[in-house]
Formats: structure tokens, C-alpha cells, sequence
């Protein structure tokens, strides 16, 4: 209790020097009849609340136009030589390169975190972590929730996969630090097993480049019910905004948006085809405002000065881009952010250029003209300056002199209850780690933590 005692009394002594130097410097600009100078401040957060996002009707349209801006891809058929130069081989690799998910490979409808040994580019975001799937898609989003089949997935074949129907099937996975491949091996269709086994791959290259490679189809795609699971095979991803709930006045409620999506042609994936994506620049990849706006590989960027970034508006950082009225200052140009400063500064001064001596009358005028100027910037900044020093000298003084006599009274009280209660409290596990758990999630995908063996399956259930 002494020691933080101590401490709140050093940082009141600070925080009151700093403030009277704030208080005289405000009063001092106010005299002088200058404005207030203005600042940005980060809005208010909003409450997060549950995830609006559910499965549509089937008799509702929802149309996601391609708009080649984000991708473009390239079908192979059986005949094409790409089809196996894409392939990976997992048989072929060592055993330590390849690894089985013990857990995926024995359960239906389960969902478990991955992490990258590389920085994967997806619609311009890097990632580091992913969410693999027992249902044939990779999940890309950084928040989990009810439904994962919604967006944000590369999809090489969604669908009501259960990997738990035979010994045979798994899930399995490489990563080699420049390719990272997910391979659904003999999965069978949930309720549907006696229609054979789907051996499939997803392959994501450290450049960005997204390959679907397809070793066994044995019915076609467009037969597969999509009743129980939702089937998609392509790319998607969305933003999350914060919209006012119903339910509380004050609340917000956290809704995503998809803004693309990638569909191919389902009628192509047979046995031995494969489907290559290719990613194409964007705003994102800019780092500074001289390349968002004149770059000749994307368009439609706009520079957000306040958060340094390169942006369309329409990416997962939108929410962030309208918090910080980015929409307004990507009207501006480049200039208007770092203006030229030599056509409105002074002739700078040579000190080694001669200049004539001024007059007796100069003297007394400058003399004159400095002692009415008692607010000048230097005086304001050492006054400030001193100020928070003082205060600094003070609450260090005061805290040598407590420790000095709480150091005097433990040694002339050996036996007193203080010094026994510090003692008994040196202990590096006083601290207890906590475990945070949502009883009220009810995914349709439960995510997994990652394990080898059914015994040691862990649910976890804060996914909402």
C-alpha cells in the first residue's frame, strides 16, 4: 500500500506541473488573440453487440457482381499440362511436411485455426491466420461466427462434407513457407457416402496466387444438394459495419457486407482440373500518397492523410475509413496534405555574409520591441519545461525519503504483520491466468483448437 502510495503522489506531482505549464500557456494564446489550435480525435467506439448474419431464403436473389478488379482466374481441364503442375503432391512429401488434423479429420461440420508461417495477401489484406474447414472451404475472416459459409472463404468445394464416415478420410495440410496447401482427402458427402469420395486441394502461394486442384469428383458439383450445407466453389470477402440495434437504443450491432465475390463455372470441376486465381493490384499496396494517386495499376484510390492509408473505401477497413471521415480527405491531393513551405518562409540567414551595423536609434528600438514580447515560444517551452522538472525533483525526493523509513521500519520491526505479508505474497503465481467462455454460442460450425487425437478435443465456444 505504501509503495502505491508513493507512486500516485509522483505522478499527481507530474501531472500538476504539466498542467499549470498547459493552464499558463492556453492563458498566454488567449491574450494574444489566437485561435485554439484544432486536432483529431478518433470517434467514439462503438458497443459491440452479436453478429447479425444468417443463411438466405432460397427464393431470395442476392447478386455479387465480379467485377475482375480484385482477381482473375483460368480454368485447366484433364488434358491441359498446368492441371499437374499445379497439383501438389502431398504422398510425395516427408511425413514432417505434411500434417493430419487429427480433429477435422474425425468430425463433422468443425472448424479449426491455423496459423501461416508467411503473410498471405487476400483482396489486398495480410493475413496470418486461417480457419479450415470440414466442409471443404477455408475460412478468411479474423471474427468467427455463426455461419463461416456466408463470405469471407476460399472455397474449392463447399459443401456437407463429414470426414468422420471412414479411417480414410482426412484433412491434411503443408505449409513450406511459400505454399500452403489444404487437401481434403476421400471426404465423403454427409447422407450421401455411397456416391464415392472427393479428393480435393486448395493452395495458397506466398504471392497471393490461389490454385483449386481437383484429383477425384465422383458426381458432378451441380447434383450436390445444397439443402443441409450450403455449395459454393470461388472467393469471397466483406467488411463489417456498425449499424444501431433494435433491441437496445444505445447499442450497435456488428453486420458484414459482403462487396465481392468470385463464382466460376461449377460445370468445369471434374477429376484432374484445376482452377488458377491470380490477384490483382490495389489501393492497399500504396504507401504513400504520391503512389495512391498517381499509380497506373489501380484507380479510384483515394489518400487518407490520418490513418496513412491507400484506399477505394470498399475494403475491410471501411468502418475504420468513415470513423475518420476518410471520404473527405481523399478528395484532397498530395499537396494539400504537404504543402510547399519555401514560398511562404523567410530568406533563410547566412552567417557568413556580412551585414552593415545597426544604428544606436536600430539598438534602442529592438530593445524596446523585446521587452514588450514576454510571450515568446522559447520562454513558454522552458517554462513548461521547468515545471514538469520540478515536479519530477519533488515526487523523486518524496519517494527516497518513504523508502528510507519504510527500509528503517521493517529492520527495527522484524516481527511486525506488514513485512510478513509482503513475504507471503512473493510468489511468481499470485497472479491467476483467466479463461473467458461464451455458454451462449451456438455456431453451426463449432471452431476447434488444434489437436491430433479425438480425446483431446477442446470446444471452442467463444465463436460469436
Amino acid at each position: 500500500m505504501g509503495i502505491c502510495a508513493v507512486l500516485l503522489i509522483c505522478l499527481s506531482q507530474v501531472e500538476l506541473g504539466r498542467v499549470w505549464a498547459q493552464e499558463h500557456e492556453v492563458g498566454r494564446t488567449l491574450l494574444q488573440g489566437e485561435e485554439d489550435p484544432g486536432h483529431r480525435t478518433k470517434r467514439d467506439q462503438p458497443t459491440e453487440g452479436g453478429v447479425d448474419i444468417s443463411p438466405l431464403p432460397d427464393n431470395m436473389t442476392r447478386i455479387v457482381v465480379d467485377s475482375q478488379k480484385y482477381y482473375t482466374w483460368q480454368s485447366y481441364g484433364p488434358s491441359d499440362k498446368r492441371t499437374e503442375v499445379l497439383w501438389v503432391d502431398l504422398d510425395g512429401l516427408h511425413k514432417s511436411q505434411v500434417r493430419i488434423h487429427g480433429i477435422l479429420s474425425n468430425t463433422h461440420r468443425q472448424a479449426a485455426r491455423v496459423a501461416l508461417s508467411f503473410d498471405f495477401p487476400f483482396y489486398g489484406h495480410y493475413l496470418r491466420q486461417i480457419i479450415i474447414a470440414t466442409g471443404g472451404f477455408i475460412f478468411m475472416g479474423e471474427i468467427t461466427h455463426r455461419m463461416l459459409t456466408a463470405t469471407q472463404y476460399i472455397a474449392p468445394l463447399m459443401a456437407n462434407f463429414d470426414p468422420s464416415f471412414s479411417k480414410n478420410s482426412t484433412v491434411r495440410y503443408s505449409d513450406n513457407g511459400n505454399l500452403f496447401v489444404v487437401q481434403w482427402d476421400h471426404v465423403r458427402l454427409k447422407d450421401r457416402e455411397d456416391e464415392g469420395s472427393f479428393v480435393f486441394q486448395a493452395a495458397l502461394h506466398k504471392n497471393g496466387t490461389i490454385a483449386f486442384n481437383y484429383r477425384e469428383i465422383p458426381v458432378p458439383v451441380v447434383k450436390i444438394n445444397s439443402t443441409e450445407h450450403p455449395v459454393k466453389v470461388g472467393l469471397s470477402d466483406a467488411f463489417m459495419a456498425y449499424l444501431p440495434s433494435a433491441q437496445m437504443s444505445d447499442a450497435k450491432r456488428r453486420t458484414i457486407y459482403e462487396y465481392h465475390r468470385v463464382e466460376i463455372d461449377t460445370t468445369k470441376i471434374v477429376s484432374r482440373s484445376a482452377f488458377e486465381f491470380t490477384p490483382l493490384p490495389t489501393c492497399l499496396q500504396h504507401t504513400s500518397c504520391d503512389l495512391c494517386l498517381t499509380s497506373n495499376v489501380t484507380s479510384g484510390c483515394g489518400w487518407c492523410n490520418t490513418l496513412q492509408r491507400c484506399s477505394d473505401g470498399i475494403d475491410r477497413h471501411r468502418q475504420e475509413w468513415l470513423d475518420y471521415n476518410c471520404p473527405e480527405e481523399a478528395k484532397s491531393t498530395c499537396e494539400d496534405f504537404n504543402p510547399d513551405l519555401s514560398e511562404t518562409s523567410t530568406t533563410p540567414i547566412n552567417h557568413s555574409t556580412a551585414s552593415p551595423t545597426p544604428s544606436a536609434a536600430e539598438f534602442k528600438d529592438q530593445h524596446v520591441k523585446s521587452g514588450l514580447q514576454t510571450d515568446s515560444p522559447d520562454l513558454m517551452g522552458i517554462t513548461e519545461n521547468t515545471a514538469i522538472i520540478a515536479g519530477v525533483v519533488g515526487a523523486l525526493a518524496l519517494l527516497v525519503a518513504l523508502t528510507l523509513l519504510a527500509v528503517y521500519y521493517i529492520n527495527t520491526h522484524p516481527t511486525a504483520a506488514p513485512p510478513f505479508y509482503l513475504m507471503q505474497r512473493r510468489s511468481n503465481n499470485y497472479w491467476p491466468s483467466m479463461k473467458f467462455r461464451n455458454q451462449e454460442c451456438h455456431s453451426s460450425y463449432t471452431e476447434v483448437e488444434l489437436g491430433h487425437e479425438k480425446e483431446v478435443f477442446i470446444e471452442a465456444e467463444q465463436c460469436c
